[in-house]
């Protein structure tokens, strides 16, 4: 049942569910397109911005252009469409990530608990496709789901205090890239040279609420070379972009 939550006076939140679940995830991605959309044309006046969750969308606007009540019948048709009715743009993404060495510095840990081998937990990891459920904790981490229920394991007892950027790893179900070295407790599986995040960029985050990834499991040469080309700026991210499709599922 959707709910509308005031976040102060110039907020509120559609929520849509209480749980992690793609299903909520394509409601919130469609009303987030097309408000979006609303917001560049300017055909909804003082609506400023949108931020979406796993469950839910906040909106943010102009209390001095317009109000609550107003805000709220405008885009209620947004709110309340039918996901076949609307469309919004997936895009596929298939992002190189190396398993081998010491980029996956918890694979033996996790093939140990879920009782299988490495190559078992690598071929669990890269057969998924998995849905970008939302950004949050660093700027352009992506929370991704879901994964094999082999790989869905609680959070490592003691975090690190350091993990580096482009480390590839799970927790709880979900999978994750870090964009930038942080503390963190989900584990490693792999790293990732693509860079998610470059405020150069018209849209700094690479990936996006709604996207689709894959990752392909490359040797630790190939991906030497991946992340040279990259820092270099010889490859474009974009380039692991597969297709983008209007309502592809």
């Amino acid at each position: 049942m959707t709910r509308i939550l005031d976040c102060g006076d110039a907020a509120f939140t559609i929520e849509f569910g209480n749980a992690i679940d793609p299903a909520l995830q394509e409601r919130v991605r469609r009303l987030d397109a097309a408000l979006t959309a609303a917001c560049e044309h300017g055909s909804v006046p003082g609506l400023l911005e949108t931020v979406p969750t796993f469950r839910s969308l906040t909106v943010l606007y102009d209390p001095l252009l317009t109000r609550r009540e107003t805000l709220l019948a405008a885009i209620a048709p947004h709110i309340d469409a039918d996901i076949g009715s609307t469309s919004a743009a997936v895009r596929h993404w298939r992002l190189p990530a190396c398993y081998e060495g010491d980029s996956g510095p918890d694979l033996d840990e996790v093939a140990r608990m879920a009782g299988t081998t490495r190559d078992t937990i690598v071929a669990l990891h890269t057969g998924t496709e998995y849905v970008v459920y939302m950004l949050g904790f660093l700027p352009g981490f992506p929370f991704m789901g879901d994964v094999a229920p082999a790989l869905a394991l609680p959070r490592r007892a003691e975090p690190r205090i350091r993990v580096p950027a482009g480390s590839v790893a799970i927790a709880t179900g979900l999978t994750a890239i870090y964009p930038w070295e942080s503390p963190g407790g989900w584990h490693l599986l792999a790293r990732c040279p693509v860079p998610l995040f470059d405020a150069r960029r018209a849209s700094p985050a690479l990936l996006q609420a709604g996207d689709r990834v894959r990752f392909v499991a490359v040797s630790q040469a190939e991906h030497r070379r991946l992340d040279a080309a990259l820092a270099g700026g010889e490859l474009d991210p974009h380039t692991f972009l597969a297709h983008a499709v209007g309502a592809d599922r």
